[in-house]
């Protein structure tokens, strides 16, 4: 573990994070709260400007079926309570949180039941990439559900590994929407790209493949998730030069993240949805962020500083 990965796991910077107000006041910039209600006025209030919405109840690695089956009841209540207040919303959900570190069978059958509920109800659900001790599994169950008549489920692919566009390319002669995001697991060398130029480049190449297959294909309909401007710019000029229509695409972003970026790119006539996570279990998430990001760090010690 690194220095860094420690520092964010010390009993002290947890009691700091958790209990001060100061501190909290900023993390709530970045979670929307640790309530479905919490969510649901987040929901209503990016919608409101204009923006979209995919959700996240926060919470992976569950280690009993028992707390598998209250993840996938929290989704389905979650939900209800957007479509009875009349909202609209994603969902994205990690499968370790619906079991799949103790079996496919047990992940298989909450991800169907959540799946059902977001149909009749006309949502799209995402899988959430985890590392790639998970990648196969998780793609062989999207491609489940996905031939057992789920079209509204679709996965992500992380541009910093190598294997990436194969997974694109055979993703999408499938029908299976994709969430293109740079990747934030630790990797080794041989799966991954260690330095970031390559990823980058890897992630424009990636990027405009799929902008490609949504124009031969619209229900492809990708999401470019980055708050990288260069990322954005590339994925603007291609789409432009291709004539790929902005309807055909989206960008997505974290909630309280660079909300300057979100405004501009929504104003240009984008669609730009926000990646909203929330639930009890925001303390685990939020600091993982840090600790697989320096730059993230810094950006939450500064605005801890300002508050």
């Amino acid at each position: 573990m690194t220095a860094l990965g420690r520092w964010t796991e010390s009993n002290w910077v947890r009691l700091a994070v958790t209990r001060l107000p100061v501190a909290k006041s900023v993390v709530r910039r970045f979670v929307a709260g640790e309530q479905i209600d919490d969510a649901v006025r987040a929901v209503a209030e990016l919608t409101g400007r204009g923006l979209l919405v995919t959700a996240d109840h926060l919470g992976e690695d569950v280690s009993t079926e028992a707390e598998a089956t209250r993840a996938a009841d929290a989704y389905l209540h979650f939900l209800d309570a957007l479509a009875n207040a009349k909202l609209k919303a994603h969902a994205s959900v990690k499968l370790t949180q619906f079991g799949l570190a103790l079996s496919d069978e047990v992940c298989s059958l909450n991800l169907r039941r959540v799946l059902e509920r977001a149909r009749a109800l006309d949502t799209f659900v995402r899988i959430d990439m985890e590392s790639t001790a998970y990648t196969d599994r998780a793609l062989g169950l999207v491609r489940a559900m996905k031939a057992s008549g789920y079209d509204n489920v679709g996965a992500v692919i992380q541009a910093y590994l190598y294997r990436s566009a194969e997974d694109v390319a055979t993703l999408c002669a499938e029908g299976i929407r994709v969430r293109l995001c740079k990747g934030a697991y630790r990797e080794p060398p041989e799966k991954a790209f260690p330095k970031k130029k390559d990823v980058d480049a890897n992630y424009i190449k990636l990027a405009e493949a799929l902008l490609g297959a949504a124009k031969q294909a619209p229900n492809l309909y990708p999401a470019l998730a980055t708050h990288d401007e260069k990322m954005i710019s590339a994925a603007k000029r291609y789409a432009k030069e291709k004539r790929v229509p902005p309807s055909s695409f989206e960008f997505q972003m974290l909630y309280g993240i660079r909300r300057d970026l979100q405004a501009s790119a929504c104003n240009e006539g984008f669609n730009v949805r926000i990646y909203v996570p929330f639930g009890t279990q925001w303390y685990p998430y939020f600091m993982r962020r840090l600790a697989e990001r320096p730059a993230n760090l810094w950006f939450f010690l500064s605005n801890l500083v300002k508050n």
